[in-house]
């Protein structure tokens, strides 16, 4: 259990001591109602920033981090620490001019003060910190364009300059990733901090409990530096309080009972009972709950490996079984009864729609029995096909997905066998190239289509990239290091769309559905809106009488 000093100010240390020696209902109601409340089913792994790599560990580090620059809810980049930057004409210089008196979180562990203000040295430590194989940060890919020699410089305490080895036009964009926050070298790299479990950074919000069984508390920062539109200090809130109740069920409970202020996503623990099958707020409780939903820069997918694995037989290398597939279901009807229609039918590329480059809806595949089974006809398995077993493997999450698809796949002949795995397990079979066809979703990292595209780059082959299913045309790479080296947003969006149609083209995918962000919250809560990346922008909530 990590237990550490509360904050000076009284009010402020009465709530963290009764929401940490309470649980989620009780004695801290009346204290304080500006704390914020969610659960995090699947833990927290970590509170460092290098370490950011999913959904679960980088809500937190949000809330605790600051980068150069961030994301607004239309993914546009806008300041954060930087407050302007210069790119070069070539594209391959960005010079980013700091804000001046950011102050990192106070900390007993700095030398000789309690408080310390960040500079461009910083951030030349934070992004070396990324590249040092030592520290092994799953985030060490974000700078794959930096120039080796010349890459990281602190000109003065305020300038910062980073040289690439060649124009990435969205590299800005992967700037704002929390990977890319500031930290105070002096406190990592002292073993008696335990960086990872008690963070100090430079956000609106700061460490100061974590029991991982049992709760993460965060406080305000009050020497936050951003000020709302009206000049207002963020944030608004007093606290943060996150739980780690595993069963959804149980934490379904929660926030019924108002312990919990949002829960995210459609879970089958309570999707029939909040939703209509249209995708509505049940009506029995539109007086208690506000539902928010917002396109997800998610596109959930099969992936077919272009190349043979085991001994499967090698009928998906067969182009006209793989669009037999992609036509042989209903999309739109599995996202009715499945998905209770948040979310929409993939019938475009493997971009989700919000993403300039993404092809139309039809461009891709739509139901078409008649057409999957003339496909079929003109395989070299038209005589036996029937026959032969296609294993599309899966976890427990999507069985539901996959045994539709099978099911409707069993109607025009195919034969699919479904194979369900542990997530670990799945996650490291297909980063070998060891499943022929698996269920597979692709979250953007960063606010362009580049992020989709790099999935099918005969340079990214897999398990040193992220191209899963293998796929190589010298065509789809021509375009894709053309795009990467063109700074003409009109033309790399072009470049883009072309890219997607030859994925399309050749059925190297089956695109499933483009996702929604789904949240519920509670009435009383304020200033907590959806974005296309899902991200949580706790700063900007408020709760009553604030």
């Amino acid at each position: 259990m990590f237990v550490f000093s509360t904050s000076r100010n009284p009010f402020l240390h009465a709530i963290i001591s009764l929401l940490v020696f309470s649980g989620c209902s009780g004695p801290e109601q009346g204290v304080s109602e500006n704390v914020f409340r969610y659960n995090e089913s699947k833990g927290i792994t970590s509170l460092d920033p290098a370490y950011a790599r999913n959904q679960t560990n980088i809500w937190p580090v949000s809330q605790l981090f600051n980068g150069l620059v961030q994301l607004d809810d239309q993914l546009k980049v806008q300041p954060a620490i930087a407050k302007s930057w210069s790119i070069s004409e070539d594209g391959r210089e960005y010079t980013f001019t700091l804000r001046k008196g950011i102050k990192f979180h106070p900390s007993g562990y700095f030398v000789n003060q309690e408080e310390r203000m960040v500079d461009a040295g910083d951030f030349v430590y934070s992004f070396e910190r990324i590249l040092n194989p030592e520290v092994a940060s799953p985030g060490r890919w974000i700078f794959d364009y930096v120039d080796d020699q010349n890459g990281f410089a602190a000109l003065n305490d305020t300038t910062l300059r980073i040289c690439l080895d060649q124009p990435f036009p969205p590299f800005l964009s992967l700037l704002s990733m929390p990977y890319c926050s500031v930290v105070p070298e002096d406190i990592v790299d002292n073993p008696e901090t335990e960086f990872s479990n008690r963070p100090v950074g430079t956000g609106p919000f700061m460490f100061k409990y974590w029991s991982p069984e049992e709760k993460l508390i965060l406080v305000r920062n009050d020497e936050y530096f951003e000020l709302d539109q009206n000049g207002d200090p963020l944030p608004y809130l007093d606290a943060v309080s996150i739980s780690f109740i595993k069963d959804k069920q149980s934490e379904f409970l929660e926030f019924l009972k108002g312990d919990l202020d949002f829960i995210s996503g459609v879970h089958p623990a309570y999707k029939d009972e909040l939703l209509t099958r249209s995708g509505k707020l049940n009506p029995e409780y539109e007086d208690r709950i506000q539902l928010f939903t917002e396109p997800y820069l998610n596109t959930e997918y099969l992936g077919i490996l272009q190349e043979p694995a085991g001994e499967n037989d090698p009928i998906l290398l067969d182009i006209n079984i793989r669009k037999a597939i992609n036509y042989g279901f209903d999309r739109s009807k599995m996202m009715k009864y499945l998905r209770n229609n948040l979310g929409y039918p993939a019938t475009g590329g493997m971009i989700p729609p919000g993403l300039p480059g993404c092809i139309g809806p039809g461009e891709g595949y739509t139901y078409n029995p008649d057409l999957a089974r003339e496909y079929i006809g003109r395989s070299e398995y038209a005589d036996s096909y029937e026959n032969v077993p296609i294993e599309l493997t899966t976890t427990s999450d999507y069985l539901d997905l996959c045994e539709y698809i099978q099911f409707e796949l069993g109607k025009i002949g195919l034969n699919v066998k479904i194979s369900v795995m542990t997530g670990g397990a799945f996650r490291n079979m297909v980063a070998n190239a060891n499943l022929q066809f698996f269920r597979g979703s692709w979250i953007a990292d960063y606010a362009d289509a580049e992020n989709y595209l790099a999935l099918f780059y005969s340079g990214n082959f897999t398990p040193g990239g992220p191209n899963y299913t293998r796929f190589s045309s010298d065509r789809f790479d021509e375009l894709y290091e053309k795009a990467i080296r063109t700074s003409d947003e009109q033309i790399r969006f072009e470049l883009y769309s072309k890219m997607d149609s030859i994925v399309m083209h050749n059925a190297v995918v089956v695109p499933l559905y483009y996702d929604m962000v789904v949240r519920f919250v509670q009435t009383d809560v304020t200033g907590f809106n959806p974005n296309p990346m899902n991200n949580l922008l706790l700063k900007y909530v408020r709760k009553p009488g604030k």
